[in-house]
Formats: C-alpha cells, sequence, structure tokens
C-alpha cells in the first residue's frame, strides 16, 4: 500500500535516481534506455504529450497508440512517484500490444509532471511529505471529476476503437483508482486492473471493493506479498464481490515487495512484473474484445 514503506521504492541500483541517473544519464530517452529493453517491443506506435482540460485545471497527460487503425483505450493513473520515464516507456509498451493509452499526472493541481527528479528526489523526506500530502487530498469525489475528463478524451481519438470497451490500470495508489473508474462508467469501462493497489478492500463503509458489483469490469488484482501480510483480509474481501460475478477476474498474491512493477524502482521484480503484465493482458483480452 501507498506508506512511508515506499521510502525504500528508488532505483534498481537501490539509490535515489538524482544521485546516480540525472547526472549520467541527462535525457528522458537516455533513461528509458537503462530500462529492460522488452519493454520496447511490439507494433509501431506514436506518441505524444497533451494537455487535458478537468473541471479542475490542466492535466499534463502522456497519449501514445499504435501508428495505424483504431484500438482499445486505456486509462493508466501511475503510482505516487508519477508520470515519469518509466511509465512512458510502459505506455509505449502497452501501445505496441495494441491499445491506445493515457497515462496521467494524478498531481497536476499542484505540480506538472515529473514530481520526482534530480530536484525533487524521492529520497528527500520533504519531497515524500509533499506527494503523501497531495494524495490525501485526492479523495473519490476529485479522482473521479479526473476520470471523466480523462475518458471523454479517449473516446475523442482517432485512435480508440469506441465500440469497444475502455481498461483501466492503476499503480499503488492508483489501485482504488481503477475501480472508482469502473463504477464513474460502468458501460464504457470493461476491464480494471490493480498492481500493488493500497487500500483496495478495506472493513470501512466507504472500501473500493464495494463498488465493484455496481460496475460491468473484468478485474485483476495482482497484490505485493508484504501487503498481504500487513492486509491479509484485503484479498478475501476482493474476492467475496468477484467471485459471484460472469466477468474474468483474478486475485493473486505475487512473491514480490510493493512496487515491484515499475521498472525504475529498487523493489523491481522482473519476472513477477512479466507475469503480470502477462496476466492484464488476458484480462482486457478477455473485456475489451
Amino acid at each position: 500500500m501507498c506508506t512511508e514503506k515506499m521510502e525504500a521504492d528508488r532505483d534498481r541500483a537501490g539509490m535515489p535516481v538524482a544521485r546516480r541517473s540525472f547526472a549520467a544519464l541527462a535525457s528522458a530517452g537516455a533513461l528509458i534506455a537503462a530500462l529492460p529493453a522488452r519493454a520496447m517491443a511490439g507494433k509501431p506506435v506514436k506518441g505524444r504529450d497533451v494537455t487535458i482540460t478537468t473541471d479542475d485545471g490542466i492535466c499534463d497527460t502522456y497519449f501514445v497508440a499504435p501508428a495505424e487503425g483504431k484500438h482499445p483505450g486505456v486509462l493508466v493513473w501511475p503510482d505516487i512517484r508519477g508520470l515519469r520515464p518509466a511509465f512512458r516507456q510502459m505506455a509505449d509498451r502497452l501501445a505496441g500490444e495494441g491499445y491506445a493509452v493515457l497515462t496521467v499526472n494524478p498531481f497536476y493541481r499542484w505540480q506538472k509532471s515529473p514530481v520526482v527528479d534530480a530536484a525533487n528526489d524521492w529520497g528527500n523526506p520533504a519531497v515524500r511529505e509533499k506527494l503523501f500530502g497531495y494524495l490525501k487530498q485526492l479523495t473519490r469525489p476529485i479522482v473521479e471529476t479526473d476520470a471523466k475528463a480523462h475518458l471523454a478524451f479517449l473516446d475523442a481519438q482517432a485512435e480508440v476503437d469506441t465500440a469497444r470497451g475502455l481498461g483501466t490500470t492503476g499503480y499503488c495508489m492508483g489501485g482504488p483508482m481503477v475501480i472508482y473508474t469502473a463504477a464513474l462508467k460502468p458501460d464504457r469501462v470493461g476491464a480494471a486492473a490493480s498492481f500493488h493497489g493500497g487500500g483496495v478492500g478495506t472493513g470501512k463503509p466507504d472500501s473500493p471493493h464495494l463498488l465493484i458489483p455496481g460496475t460491468k469490469a473484468g478485474y485483476l488484482f495482482a497484490i505485493a506479498e508484504d501487503d498481504d501480510k500487513e492486509t491479509p483480509n484485503e484479498k478475501v474481501l476482493l474476492k467475496s464481490v468477484l467471485e459471484p460475478r460472469s466477468q474474468w477476474h483474478e486475485v493473486e498474491v505475487y512473491p514480490a515487495q510493493h512496487g515491484w512493477c515499475p521498472p525504475d524502482g529498487r523493489v523491481y521484480n522482473e519476472a513477477a512484473a512479466e507475469k503480470a503484465w502477462a496476466r492484464m493482458l488476458e484480462l482486457f483480452k478477455a473485456e475489451l474484445a
């Protein structure tokens, strides 16, 4: 879950990116080149930076899709370190699989991306305090305001096949956001995937998992081993609302630490990340056909 333990979630070398990468890897392109090469395979894609007007302001985002044709749209909610080179690369890879992908800066109300870089190192306690302060303000109504604008953007793009359902993925704090997104537009959102999502199933009356029966999406919940140890009942709650439904669903605890999916994280686990990626593609294949 998104807690202060994420202080340890830095780059794969085990040190803040600011200390080793931004001096030696001076551009976003160089940073991407340092990430796993397999993520660059797939169909030719075209990406562009775009801004989206929401009811609360202007959100900076990255949109990428296959160079030809129309494809299902996917909205990506990043983890607390936000829209950055690793998530751009992940978006490019997903586009290469045949999807039109929008990755957003969830903190646009307060700061443009990147929210973590050489000048705003995640290893700095003040930076972490600032970002967790942003996170506390991302309530369900705020997320719905953004999701409404982002989904509308996707449906307005020539690259998006509006005859097919939309997907959404979320990492860490993005876990609840995928459920909120699916609940906001149940007739459009057909698939939702949460990777080491925080707080997706709690015992509280406003727990995100309680919204699932009112949605029509298939779901993937890939849970980190250490998160499961802290909140072992979360998977039980998720299964209780998913198993009675006919849509594709999967809840699995992975032998990996919180934050294992983004390839720029200290705890990145390639084998587990590849498995989670493959399961996401199975979800999309089943529910976005």
